[in-house]
């Protein structure tokens, strides 16, 4: 399931954030050199001597390292949930040491998938000198700054790379291929799927904005999910069967090792009445689990939702009551991949003699692939440029765009904006979003500010979640089963041993109770956790040690983050910076300006002019005392831990300190005095020297403190 594609996930991943403390005024990057008031701050205390006692707050230099570090914790925890593979160089832990292990036993690794909502889905299969890995998505939820989303660790396959033979998909998804351009090109194997779901990957490669390493080929394999094609793959056979899910081209995976058979069912829902007529392939499961199922490996989404999901086709009605009924423009806004609700807008537009437009990026795209592949049935002339929609009449036009979620750079969002380059919305215009917010993602505010902008503008919206209040059938039907269905994918299959996948841990533990009362025992279950080894042999299933697992970050341009720099980031965004820019002279050791301050994020310094002069104050008498009596670093950091106690004593915030000495003067290397040349051949003396090192320092220091606080 993808977030940004299917937004049925009710336990995806919310990310704590570190608590914030709220005393003083906060403002964007400034600097101080007007007086003014303090803007109801504290007044700072300007005796507290370098020896950092007690201040008017109270706080102690102690309080004040407690309280960075406290901030500091705050941010590595939130970091951490997104760390790279920790790398040992022990193997995985077994029940008895000194023992090599060759025993045949397949290994199922989930090295991304089993940790909230299904994300980064991606699971191996090893058995001795072969692999695959079924899945390779990445994760759109993970909220950091600059940070465009996750994708698994492969420290792994760094191990194994000779054994790897495969990449599977299950479908076209980007949290099931989204990884797949970051991390095949490191480890090299032919990807494997439907028709539908190949074209995606081709796509995705194609718009992917980093070029591929040289000499690296895409090779690709389309598989037929209707005839039962099984193919070897290593000591594996693979073979896909159809099931229905809210894109074309879906597949469960059928696995048959040299241990027994595994089924990876992907995300799935069983839809009596599919608008492609494309059924779940019910006899080819029921066939498979009378042959026998060694593991059935479910992805667990919507587990806790009762009965069935609706069919696709009960929401077709609704939009052409709506279209029949509007008075003026229609505008749809769904996911992108949903090429069978794309379908089902075009009929009913066509059927209403409206033509159709397309807008967003992703949206065309897929059309165009699925239409390229014969997956979508588009009367000729239907389609009109997005740029001709201004001129044409409002009663015979529907757009069709992205945006249902409230993304911020989203078609849909920036018509809400007045921001469309070619759209300008008006009263009588329609907007339907067919579908709900993603729970626990914070959508829902997002998509509530947008649908507050297309009001104001007298726009009337139909949204999913609201179609019972405003009159009209459903605008939107889940892409996942409820708990009826997941009960008859294990009825079908009869496996032997039960693994929940493509979830939170608090729900997959509610599939397995669901498949207990199907008549799996207990035992013969288990609850896996990112890393963790599953082996099983025809007989038994177990948990057997932990291989190298994290997350890898990704910024918008593809580029990979550091955690670090994440790290920095987070503290960045809580407790914003101070840069302290102190000039010295080298041989008296006095100030040769007043110390400047730069804050960005911190504090508004013109409101809290009584603070930034005692600090100036505190600065001053530090490099009077200290600058001479130990070397650069050591005062340095003296700077840093003195000025980090002051700002907690007066502000109760800890921002990141940057302390820049800037040395003029004195003697060069090996105790000579500098010597320059002027024009004319005239050495210069040690005074026009000093003179032209402080105008240099002066014209850097003007175009420092000139810097646009807004974009510096």
């Amino acid at each position: 399931m993808n977030p940004q594609e299917n937004n049925d996930n009710s336990n995806s991943n919310s990310q704590p954030r570190p608590p914030r403390r709220q005393p003083g005024n906060r403002g964007g990057g400034n600097r101080s050199r007007s007086s003014g008031g303090n803007g109801g701050q504290k007044p700072a205390n300007n005796g507290g001597g370098n020896g950092g006692g007690q201040g008017r707050s109270g706080a102690s230099r102690g309080a004040a390292v407690r309280a960075q570090k406290r901030t500091q914790m705050d941010a590595q925890k939130i970091a951490n949930q997104y760390t790279p593979a920790q790398v040992s160089d022990q193997p995985a832990q077994r029940g008895r040491a000194n023992v090599i292990d060759d025993r045949p036993r397949l290994k199922v690794v989930g090295l991304g998938g089993m940790d909230g909502g299904g994300s980064k889905n991606m699971i191996l299969v090893e058995y001795i000198n072969d692999a695959v890995i079924m899945d390779c998505g990445n994760d759109l939820g993970v909220d950091l700054p600059g940070i465009n989303y996750g994708i698994a660790d492969t420290a792994y396959l760094e191990t194994i790379r000779h054994k790897l033979r495969a990449y599977i998909i299950t479908h076209g998804h980007l949290d099931h291929i989204g990884g797949l351009p970051h991390i095949v090109p490191k480890f090299p194997a032919p990807i494997y799927g439907s028709k539908f779901t190949i074209g995606r990957v081709e796509e995705i490669f194609e718009n992917f904005g980093l070029p591929m390493p040289e000499g690296f080929e895409l090779r690709t394999v389309t598989m037929n999910e209707d005839t039962h094609e099984r193919l070897k793959v290593g000591d594996f056979f693979v073979e896909l069967v159809r099931i229905t899910h809210s894109i074309p081209g879906s597949t469960c995976i059928v696995l048959d090792t040299p241990v027994g058979r595994i089924i990876n069912t992907g995300d799935f829902r069983f839809d009596p009445n599919p608008l492609d007529h494309e059924k779940s392939d019910y006899d080819r499961l029921t066939q498979l689990g009378n042959e026998g199922v060694l593991a059935l490996l479910s992805e667990s989404t919507t587990v806790e939702r009762q009965g069935r999901t609706p069919s696709e086709s009960t929401i077709e009605q609704s939009f052409i009551d709506i279209i029949n009924n509007a008075p003026g423009r229609i505008f749809v806004g769904l996911f992108s991949t949903n090429m069978n609700r794309v379908q089902m807008i075009i009929n009913a537009a066509v059927h209403h003699n409206r033509k159709v437009a397309m807008d967003g990026r992703s949206m065309v795209s897929t059309l165009e692939m699925a239409i390229r592949h014969g997956f979508m049935k588009v009367p000729k002339g239907t389609f009109v440029p997005i740029a001709s929609v201004p001129n044409m009449r409002d009663d015979e036009v529907v757009v069709v765009c992205t945006g249902s979620q409230g993304e911020p750079s989203s078609a849909l969002q920036r018509m809400a904006g007045g921001e469309h380059r070619h759209i300008k919305l008006k009263e009588q215009d329609t907007v339907i979003l067919s579908s709900t917010p993603i729970p626990e993602s914070g959508n829902d505010a997002l998509v509530g500010l947008m649908v507050d902008g297309l009001v104001k503008k007298g726009v009337h919206v139909f949204e999913a979640r609201n179609h019972t209040l405003d009159g009209v059938g459903p605008l939107h039907v889940s892409g996942h089963a409820s708990r009826d269905e997941y009960a008859d994918m294990i009825n079908m299959t009869k496996p032997k041993f039960f693994i929940p996948i493509y979830g939170a841990y608090r729900v997959k533990q509610r599939h397995i109770e669901l498949a207990v009362e199907q008549g799996i025992p207990r035992a013969n279950t288990v609850n896996a956790e990112n890393g963790q080894v599953i082996c099983l042999t025809p007989d038994k299933m177990e948990l057997d040690g932990e291989i190298p697992h994290g997350t890898i970050l990704v910024d918008q341009t593809g580029a990979i983050v550091s955690n670090v720099v994440v790290k920095d980031r987070l503290l960045l965004s809580e407790e914003g910076l101070v840069a302290i820019i102190l000039t010295i002279d080298k041989k008296s050791g006095n100030l040769l300006t007043s110390p400047d301050i730069i804050s960005r994020g911190f504090i508004y310094m013109r409101d809290n002019e009584e603070i930034m002069n005692g600090l100036r104050a505190e600065l001053k008498r530090a490099v009077g005392q200290r600058f001479k009596r130990v070397d650069l670093d050591r005062f340095k950091a003296e700077i840093k831990d003195h000025v980090t106690h002051y700002l907690f004593d007066a502000t109760q915030r800890s921002p990141i300190i940057i302390p820049v000495v800037n040395v003029i003067g004195g003697k060069g290397e090996g105790g000579k005095q500098d010597v320059k040349v002027a024009a004319g051949g005239r050495t210069k003396t040690a005074e026009e020297v000093a003179a032209e090192q402080q105008k240099r320092f002066e014209e850097m220091r003007a175009r420092l403190l000139s810097q646009d606080a807004r974009v510096d």
